[in-house]
């Protein structure tokens, strides 16, 4: 292990924040379709990236350049976190869906008492 703890304890922030904020990067994937094949996909992508980003401008700010074993550690990190961020991506798909869904109930209870 050679991230620093000060810099694995920054890493886990990021990832938690984009997590906390996926249905956002989900919305800018969104604006990539049909380019894209897959909006989840893309999102996973798009946070990993940013968090890349970050990890990357710690380093930067400590004026520091990230050697291979820090990378693959970085990699180690994002990769035991995957699931966690893949989840709030797919779980914020359920959400949207469950609520175009309860949008249309009152719809449907109306059409149904008028009948």
């Amino acid at each position: 292990m050679v991230i620093s703890k000060e810099n694995k304890d920054f890493i886990d922030s990021l990832i938690d924040y984009y997590i906390s904020e996926s249905e956002s990067y989900k919305q800018i994937a969104e604006n990539f379709v049909p380019e894209i094949e897959s909006v989840p996909d893309t999102t996973f992508g798009i946070i990993t990236g940013c968090v890349y980003s970050g990890f990357l401008q710690a380093y930067q700010n400590q004026q520091q350049t990230p050697s291979l074993e820090d990378m693959q550690e970085f990699n180690h990190i994002i990769k035991e976190r995957a699931p966690l961020i893949k989840k709030s991506i797919l779980a914020s798909s359920k959400l949207q869906i469950n609520e175009k869904k309860s949008e249309n109930e009152p719809e449907r209870n109306l059409t149904e008492n008028n009948s």
